[in-house]
């Protein structure tokens, strides 16, 4: 077999693991869905941000949606290593970037399959993008990016953890970043030291490049600092994965 085959073997098996862990399921697809039901119904009209709120905060949550899940792809990883799970898939012959591609692979369609169910119930609620085809093509393009770039940084983070406790505290920051960015509120509206914070930390130009492609408003500024963030978060992540996959493996 060779290294594509044994990636969507790891793939399948990641999946099952996956559906066979409600807890997972639940952080990865419903959490977020409750957390768009309390920003909207019970914060909603609190906030004044010139729009319908639930159209000012989708974007924001389809970030969270995709964060939600990294939780359980670092603890599975931390549970292969210390299990020996690795070691048995070397004495197997099996190729050891398939081992972690799969976990990315898992990591990306639990991701579309998460702002998938969030959109459709935004929608429910009364969300009325203007986006045009090529515009939701760039939405879903940007999702993948920072799936495919939080899943390589939440092995990484897995793979150096010492238990699988440890594994799943450590994605919280990842978790959180979101709520210290203009995801629920415009940064503008915070107070100072938080603002700039806001402003600059890598999660508000994704929110802003989504939210401008769903109103329609594409800005190229907001567009090439995200990808950018993106792809160092890639690069670092999965440096560090490889660093610490050949070092413990």
């Amino acid at each position: 077999m060779n290294a594509q085959n044994h990636s969507l073997v790891m793939l399948r098996r990641n999946f099952k693991h996956i559906a066979r862990n409600p807890t997972s399921v639940f952080n990865a697809v419903l959490m977020p869905i409750i957390i768009m039901l309390m920003f909207v119904y019970m914060f909603g009209d609190a906030f004044d941000v010139g729009v319908d709120y639930i159209d000012y905060a989708t974007p924001g949550l389809i970030l969270l949606a995709v964060c939600y899940g990294l939780g359980a792809t670092a603890t599975a990883v931390n549970s292969d290593m210390l299990n020996g799970i690795i070691s048995r898939f070397k004495v197997m012959d099996v190729s050891r970037g398939a081992v972690l591609t799969g976990h990315v692979i898992a990591t990306v369609l639990t991701n579309l399959i998460a702002v998938a169910a969030l959109t459709g119930v935004a929608f429910l609620l009364g969300f009325s993008p203007q986006a045009n085809a090529a515009e939701w093509l760039g939405v879903i393009g940007m999702v993948v990016l920072l799936g495919f770039a939080a899943a390589w940084l939440t092995i990484a983070l897995g793979l150096a953890a010492k238990s699988p406790e440890t594994a799943g505290l450590a994605s919280v920051p990842l978790v959180m970043l979101p709520f210290f960015s203009s995801a629920i509120v415009p940064a503008d509206k915070m107070g100072p030291g938080l603002k700039q914070f806001a402003e600059y930390q890598p999660f508000t130009p994704i929110i802003e490049t989504m939210r401008g492609l769903l109103n329609g408003t594409p800005a190229a500024g907001d567009a090439i600092v995200a990808v950018a963030w993106c792809l160092a978060i890639a690069v670092a992540g999965f440096l560090w994965a490889r660093a610490t996959f050949n070092k413990r493996a």
